[in-house]
């Protein structure tokens, strides 16, 4: 904008936005703070700054309510500036954003200026957000408070985060939690088991605590099946044997972990038996988790596995064929030179390269066409 015409809309800015409040003032401060990035876009954020702070406080709880982010961001920011929210009013925006910023901010305004006497108003909102990140603030604030046992139900949440802040305060007040979670995985037959218990143990345990996880891949919970595979990926104990056959788990979470953990021994196992995780009649997490790990292994395997996807019926796996097929590449070790089998394949997708690309492949394998 040209500098004339900024000398004149300035001042007049300057009279109409006192005069705004309610809607229209929410309306106004989400395109101030949308511009306040270009070049002296600052000067409107700053009178809308300064409007706010000299004004009513209606207009400022007006914009801690509105759908447009940057101006709830912008809004609480400077109500935490003013000290124009209690510390529970503040643990409450906390726990009922679904923005991380303002989550931040507002947690650590509120535990920065609640009193000893009332922790519980603060802590309650905080330890039972759905929010990971709120929740992990509360959690470290109970060392502050001087309440390490309430720390304990949250060694198994299920956010890693809020497990390790409860790890952090019981530690801080002399106690181990890995006894615990010892305790709470040592019997398979159990009820109830928190499905975070496993992952728990192996986040702070040794690679000796796999022989208690090991039992937990035949619990009756899938989640806890899960948390297991996972566990036992942390400590390094992924043994192909073992986790192989929870490719046929029926949770899908199951299956995925199990994928997850053995992609680094993909190249290792059997590409037949994979292979026929891919047909039709099989869940299709199976299917998706066995093609991880045929994409994984590289070379013909791969092009085989994506090959056969490209006339699956879920139109999700047969998206991650195509992809598959396009970036496939000729093995370091290379193929039989004039293979029929792969030149057999190139030929059912050729539709997906270029021809210079398939030209290129056909060369590299000695294939005629």
């Amino acid at each position: 904008m040209a500098a004339p015409v900024r000398e004149r809309a300035r001042p007049l800015l300057g009279k109409a936005l006192p005069k705004v409040s309610g809607p229209e003032l929410v309306t106004l401060a989400a395109l101030v703070l949308r511009v306040a990035w270009r070049s002296h876009g600052a000067f409107a954020r700053d009178l809308l700054d300064r409007t706010l702070r000299r004004g009513k406080r209606e207009n400022v709880e007006a914009l801690l309510a509105s759908e447009d982010r940057a101006t709830r961001r912008f809004a609480h920011r400077l109500a935490v500036q003013e000290r124009l929210l209690s510390p529970v009013r503040l643990a409450r925006a906390a726990s009922g954003d679904d923005d991380v910023v303002i989550q931040d901010v507002c947690a650590e305004a509120a535990l920065a200026t609640v009193r000893d006497g009332a922790y519980d108003e603060v802590l309650g909102p905080l330890l039972g957000s759905r929010q990971p990140r709120v929740r992990s603030a509360g959690v470290t604030a109970l060392r502050r408070a001087g309440r390490p046992a309430q720390a304990k139900p949250f060694l198994v949440d299920r956010s890693g985060l809020v497990r390790a802040c409860a790890r952090w305060v019981l530690r801080q007040h002399g106690t181990d939690p890995l006894p615990l979670y010892r305790a709470l995985c040592a019997d398979p037959s159990a009820r109830y088991l928190p499905s975070a218990a496993p992952l728990g143990l192996a986040e702070c345990g040794t690679r000796t605590d796999a022989v208690l996880l090991v039992p937990l891949l035949g619990h009756p919970s899938g989640a806890v099946r899960a948390g297991a595979v996972a566990g036992l990926r942390l400590l390094e104990r992924a043994d192909a044997e073992l986790l192989l056959p929870l490719l046929d788990d029926l949770a899908p979470s199951v299956a995925r972990e199990a994928a997850t953990a053995l992609l680094p021994s993909a190249v290792r196992l059997p590409e037949a038996w994979l292979s026929l995780r891919l047909t039709g009649d099989r869940p299709v997490h199976t299917r998706k988790a066995a093609f991880r790990l045929l994409r994984a292994q590289g070379g013909v395997a791969q092009l085989r596995a994506a090959v056969q996807l490209l006339t699956d019926e879920n139109p999700r796996l047969k998206a991650l064929a195509g992809p598959a097929i396009q970036l496939w590449a000729v093995p370091p070790t290379g193929v039989r030179r004039g293979d029929a089998e792969v030149a057999a394949l190139l030929n059912r997708c050729t539709h997906l390269f270029s021809d210079h690309v398939l030209t290129r492949l056909r060369q590299e394998l000695g294939i005629t066409e």
